[in-house]
């Protein structure tokens, strides 16, 4: 039995281990004839499709001049920028390479509480090949604020990703990439998140088609509601999105949220907090008129809201 949980590890790693690429990045004049050295940096990547398009971290990326893709086969190539979406921390690259073997890709919205995973990647550019670690799924609904989005449910493992590992995949024992690895918390042991895949996937989609992502938009500021919150403001409700801010001509101000509402549903979902917002909104369309029900001193509202597209 050993043995077969053994082989099964070794088998994920070596299917996904074809697909996963090293990522390197420099910034500034290219050597020092030109007037200093250049900043690098290192991550990790996917390999999307046959056609060259290979999937990372946005920050990875950054405001790098000059991307270079290693391949699991040790071939290199020059990477060109497809687009790039800060509020997921995902990004797009294509090289001019033949003969790559896609990543097999599972089905995140099927991950459970602690169901074994894999984390690959390259952590700080290190030689030598890829690193593996292994841990379990130990949540999938923390929120993770990204510095360029409100968050949004992640992947919480305890296998190890150090910086450089950023953008590699998380995999299950079969080998499918179940999430794209992102972010530690540094003073928290054993704590990692990655990307859910279906969300990546549905990001990459767009970025490769159109360089962008656009979304739908509401055009609030809010954070979590707790107990607290409630007995500070006198306010009859404790789960939802207590509103901090709406921003000036969006369909939130249009339609009459104000600063201080507690948004309590959003098109008849309930909502608990800012991760069920973001979804809540996610799956909705830009241009689609939703009921949103607000809870205010005195008595809660029910108005209506027009999406818009989210400004870039």
């Amino acid at each position: 039995m050993i043995a077969d949980i053994e082989q099964a590890y070794t088998d994920a790693v070596a299917k996904a281990g074809k697909s996963t690429v090293q990522v390197t990045t420099a910034m500034g004049p290219p050597g020092p004839h030109a007037g200093g050295f250049p900043r690098r940096g290192h991550g990790t990547g996917v390999v999307l499709d046959g056609k060259g398009h290979i999937l990372t971290s946005e920050h990875v990326v950054g405001e790098a001049d000059r991307a270079y893709v290693t391949l699991a086969d040790g071939r290199g190539f020059s990477a060109g920028l497809v687009g790039r979406d800060r509020e997921t921390d995902l990004a797009v690259l294509r090289v001019e390479a033949t003969g790559l073997e896609a990543a097999a890709f599972g089905d995140s919205d099927a991950l459970k509480a602690g169901q074994p995973v894999l984390a690959i990647g390259n952590p700080l550019g290190l030689a030598g090949g890829p690193t593996v670690t292994s841990g379990v799924v130990s949540s999938l609904r923390r929120s993770v604020p990204l510095p360029g989005g409100d968050g949004f449910p992640m992947i919480q493992t305890d296998a190890a990703v150090n910086p450089g590992s950023s953008g590699g995949p998380l995999v299950d024992l079969e080998g499918r990439v179940v999430g794209l690895n992102n972010v530690t918390i540094p003073y928290a042991e054993g704590m990692s998140f990655a990307i859910p895949i279906n969300r990546a996937l549905e990001v990459a989609k767009e970025l490769v088609a159109h360089g962008r992502v656009a979304r739908p938009w509401l055009g609030v500021v809010g954070y979590d509601m707790n107990r607290r919150i409630a007995f500070h403001y006198g306010l009859g409700v404790s789960r939802g999105v207590f509103i901090a801010d709406v921003n000036e001509g969006s369909p939130a101000a249009a339609a009459g949220v104000r600063v201080g509402d507690v948004l309590v549903t959003l098109g008849g979902r309930p909502i608990g907090g800012i991760a069920d917002l973001v979804d809540a909104i996610h799956e909705r369309a830009i241009g689609e008129t939703i009921e949103v029900e607000v809870s205010r001193p005195g008595s809660p509202a029910r108005i209506q809201a027009t999406l818009a597209a989210r400004p870039f």
